[in-house]
């Protein structure tokens, strides 16, 4: 028994040896080797699966990446996180900031033009009322005495002005809906005309009555009255030109998302590109359903998997370029595109059973929870005021009842990124406030709304570019097209012109209304 615990003990013993000196010799070996040991699986790679040899393999570019990374990735580096399919590189962020810049110069374009306009403005309200009081502050005792008429001249300057003054902050002085790249052409010039308009007046003032301190103060009040009529005949001059011009509607313009191919059509008037893009945008707003890039992934996702199992082998060396790959995989995907069809087809079909599913069982839970709310009036408010709550505390009785199911038909349907817990609350406690029924409240979740309906600060984009051969100043013509580009998607604008219709008149007398009743033997009368 000892001699074989000796034998064991020797035996481990060994084996412990033997391990540790192999172990020893296999990292020397490996030492000596690891030059060569990379060339050759790099050599290996490149037989296998040669990729094109001016794009360098993944290993390779990961290997480089960590040896040549620095301590401050993290302020380098910048992470996208939430639904969004695009990616922000530094040349974007620094296209960002540049934006920004040039929005600080629209916002004091906007805010000169606003200036200039205010100060135009005030020197038009107040000429008629200097040309009357001049005379009276430099010569008055000169002047010859007002009359009855004279006197009349006054109320009728004062109630004109009145006029002229509320038609001004009607037309010109509202609130900006959106900053346009250029100026409005016919509102610089009106400002033109107007500013022309009055240095005339004054120059003609200056020359003939204060130079020769004219005593004519009924012709003096009157030149102030035909100053005002003038003005008020511009101010109609500029209601036409900037209201009632484009009211009738000229061209007929389809409107295309770049990403998902939703398409509207609008009829516009006589309107420049700028201005015809300010009212697409307004449409699109509350015509077009919100813009879903959860929506685009599956169809990507499909592509790639089967784009993923393809594998084109060089089989000639390094020397040949990229061109015949590509041709092969082309070609390797064009095989296999009779068989994607199928697939199309059972995926779309198992997630509209999917989405159904989901959906009557959301809707069941909404008409349960609803069941348990009920409106007390003003009586039974006094007999039970220990159980009342309010709306906010009603929808949060009943919503974990319902939460789950809408959980599951948000995340089936590709929705969650756009309602909160908090939106859904406040949604639930306005139905419930307003007395509303459940496929009220549902209406918001089953019908994707426009993005009017979701929260304005996520989903509008502040910037939009608009591109366009012509000039954004000039007015819409036949075959114009312009494009509205943001973030993530852009609007395709294609602009034709209204067929002149042609639409002629046929009498027809009512007497020749007359019919005869023919008989056969096969009829029944």
């Amino acid at each position: 028994m000892s001699a074989a615990m000796d034998t064991e003990s020797t035996y481990s013993g060994y084996s412990h040896y033997s391990g540790h000196s192999k172990k020893a010799h296999r990292q020397g070996r490996d030492r000596h080797k690891s030059p060569r040991s990379k060339d050759g699986s790099r050599s290996e790679k490149s037989v296998t699966i040669q990729t094109p040899p001016a794009e360098p393999l993944l290993g390779n570019d990961a290997s480089r990446t960590e040896e040549g990374q620095d301590d401050n990735w993290g302020e380098t580096t910048t992470a996208i996180t939430g639904t969004s399919e695009h990616s922000i590189s530094q040349e974007d962020i620094a296209r960002i900031s540049k934006d920004l810049e040039d929005s600080v110069g629209l916002d004091c374009k906007r805010y000169l033009g606003l200036t200039v306009a205010a100060v135009l403005g005030l020197l038009v309200f107040f000429t008629p009322i200097a040309f009357i009081l001049l005379p009276q502050i430099l010569w008055r005792d000169d002047l010859e005495p007002c009359g009855t008429v004279c006197e009349g001249l006054f109320i009728s300057v004062a109630f004109k002005l009145l006029i002229l003054l509320i038609g001004t902050w009607a037309l010109f002085f509202r609130q900006p809906k959106a900053d346009i790249p250029r100026v409005f052409v016919f509102r610089a010039l009106l400002l033109v005309l107007i500013f022309l308009f009055v240095f005339s007046y004054w120059l003609f003032y200056g020359v003939r009555i204060l130079d020769s301190k004219d005593t004519n103060y009924q012709g003096i009040v009157q030149y102030a009255v035909s100053l005002v009529d003038a003005l008020l005949f511009i101010h109609y001059l500029a209601i036409v030109l900037l209201e009632l011009r484009q009211l009738q509607p000229m061209f007929t313009v389809k409107v295309v998302r770049s990403t998902d191919g939703e398409s509207r059509y609008y009829s516009l008037g006589h309107l420049s590109i700028q201005r015809a893009a300010l009212v697409v945008l307004e449409n699109y707003y509350k015509d077009f359903p919100v813009y879903n890039p959860a929506l685009l992934t599956a169809s990507k996702s499909r592509a790639a998997k089967h784009m993923a199992g393809l594998k084109v082998y060089n089989v000639d060396g390094p020397g040949n370029n990229a061109s015949g790959q590509s041709r092969a995989m082309i070609a390797a995907a064009a095989r296999r595109r009779d068989s994607s069809h199928n697939e199309l087809y059972y995926e779309e079909a198992d997630h509209e059973r999917r989405v159904k599913k989901r959906r009557a069982r959301l809707v069941v839970a909404v008409e349960e929870a609803f069941t348990h709310i009920k409106r007390l009036q003003a009586e039974e408010q006094q007999k039970a005021p220990g159980e009342m709550m309010d709306p906010r505390e009603a929808a949060q009785a009943i919503f974990p009842s319902m939460a789950r199911a809408l959980q599951k038909y948000l995340r089936t349907t590709r929705q969650q990124q756009y309602h909160s817990m908090e939106s859904i609350l406040q949604h639930l406690s306005f139905c419930i406030t307003n007395n509303m029924t459940p496929k009220a409240f549902l209406e918001r979740y089953l019908n994707p709304g426009p993005t009017l309906q979701y929260d304005r600060d996520r989903w509008f984009s502040k910037q939009w570019t608009l591109v366009s051969e012509e000039a954004v100043t000039s007015g819409l013509q036949d075959g114009v097209v312009f494009v509205l580009k943001c973030l993530d998607f852009s609007l395709v604008v294609n602009v034709k012109k209204i067929p002149f219709i042609k639409l002629s008149e046929e009498f027809i007398d009512p007497k020749s209304h007359k019919f005869v009743l023919r008989l056969q033997s096969e009829t029944s009368v």
